[in-house]
């Protein structure tokens, strides 16, 4: 049996020779160091995330456009029905206004004469309905004016007649005067006679004198009758003489409007005729405007196309580029004229940050101008956007031509980020605009419930 204490400084050694090995294994202060400031970054960067800011945003997709309608892809049709004999542009072909594109003709080479002749008969037509109808314009004056003569005659004529009916009572007063004093005398006679103061031949002729006087005022009055039937006649006679003249005026201006209205018909015989024969002398079409020939449809020589069937497809050039975005229309009402647009174009690289447009790479400003008051009948509104003039410029419409795909985020209200997740998560909308038109100031969803309350 040995003894311990002789043993027991062996296992310090052993200690002793291994503890450089166990310090070189060691992690360095330095690492640790690291390690947890990396940590404790971590742990925090959620919080300071979520109070960083964060720009809302409502997303839209759509294509490139002209701003102006009319600088849009335009369908030249053809103006008559025919077949295309030439073509001066193919399809890429750079045309400036006026330009020749296509020339078409109809299938039957006299047409032209024929319209012609046609209108010819026409244009013969009109003027003789217009000669008519100045006839009958002529006969109304002329009887228009006769019937004035006619009644100014009358009028006369009755005013003559009113002179000798006051001459017949003028007559007829006289007379019953005379008759009157004859009528006197006759009574003193008689006395006197039969007092014997007078004779036999006085009184007789005082009974003959007031016989005369009787007659005379007999005879007046026959004349007073005589002259006031005169004056109703012709009275009479001048309400037939008018109504006979009105007759014939009335006649006159009715076949003035019958030749009026075959005046008229011809004169759109002869304006469809003249349409046709402009349609078909203009066979050549030329270009509307300034642009590029997109598509031929119809072919030439074989194919018969009716007037107003699309012969050429043109897209015009244009330096006023918009693009038409359609959004939802739960996102609508959030938007307005004036809001600013982040826009990236198909085919143009890009990286886009739709919370941070500051640190956007690739995209493009724009600004809405145009908000549809009606959805495209699947609850989608069209909102057309031009160019920021504070952002940078547009690509040209070299490398930006019309059809091209985009995509935009139209900029909102900026919240914080831990907002808008919160947000999201509750599914509540975007911040109402602070000048949404009911005047109060925009507020989260969270403080509408609170107001609620």
């Amino acid at each position: 049996m040995s003894d311990p204490s002789v043993q027991a400084p062996a296992p310090a050694r052993v200690a002793t020779q291994e503890a450089p090995a166990l310090r070189g294994a060691q992690t360095p202060r330095g690492v640790w160091r690291l390690a947890k400031a990396l940590t404790g970054f971590l742990l925090l960067l959620p919080f300071a995330l979520l109070a960083a800011p964060w720009q809302q945003n409502v997303r839209g997709e759509g294509q490139v456009s002209a701003y102006a309608p009319l600088e849009r892809r335009q369908t030249v049709e053809a103006p008559i029905d025919g077949r295309i004999v030439r073509w001066w542009v193919a399809e890429g072909s750079e045309v400036s206004a006026g330009d020749p594109l296509f020339e078409i003709t109809d299938n039957d080479p006299l047409l032209i004469e024929r319209i012609r002749d046609q209108l010819d008969a026409a244009q013969s037509k009109l003027a003789a309905a217009q000669a008519k109808a100045r006839s009958y314009d002529e006969q109304v004056k002329a009887y228009t004016e006769a019937k004035s003569l006619a009644l100014l005659a009358a009028g006369q004529r009755i005013q003559m007649a009113d002179q000798s009916v006051t001459a017949a009572e003028r007559g007829v007063e006289a007379a019953d005067m005379t008759n009157h004093t004859a009528d006197l005398n006759f009574e003193r006679r008689k006395e006197l006679k039969r007092d014997g103061l007078a004779s036999e031949r006085e009184w007789e002729l005082a009974r003959l004198e007031q016989r005369r006087a009787n007659a005379e005022f007999e005879r007046q009055q026959a004349a007073l009758a005589a002259a006031r039937l005169n004056k109703t006649a012709l009275v009479a006679d001048q309400g037939k003489v008018q109504a006979e003249f009105d007759a014939k005026i009335r006649s006159a201006q009715a076949n003035r409007e019958g030749a009026m209205s075959e005046e008229a018909s011809a004169r759109g015989a002869v304006s469809e005729l003249q349409v046709r024969l402009a349609r078909q002398e203009t066979q050549r079409m030329t270009a509307p405007s300034d642009g590029t020939v997109f598509r031929l449809i119809a072919n030439q020589g074989g194919e018969i196309v009716k007037a107003g069937d699309p012969v050429v497809v043109l897209v015009p050039n244009t330096d006023a580029m918009a693009v038409e975005l359609w959004v939802d229309g739960n996102d609508m009402p959030l938007l307005s004229v004036g809001r600013k647009v982040r826009v990236q174009f198909e085919g143009w690289p890009a990286v886009q940050f739709a919370g941070w447009p500051s640190v956007a790479v690739g995209t493009f400003g724009g600004e809405v101008r145009l908000i549809d008051t009606t959805d495209d009948g699947q609850g989608r509104f069209r909102v057309l956007v031009r160019p920021d003039e504070d952002d940078i410029p547009w690509p040209s419409r070299h490398f930006l031509r019309q059809g091209v795909q985009a995509r935009g985020w139209v900029l909102l209200e900026q919240v914080s980020l831990g907002f808008e997740l919160w947000r999201q998560i509750n599914g509540f909308p975007p911040v109402i605009a602070k000048t949404e038109p009911d005047g109060r100031a925009g507020s989260s969803p969270a403080a509408g419930k609170k107001k609620a309350k």
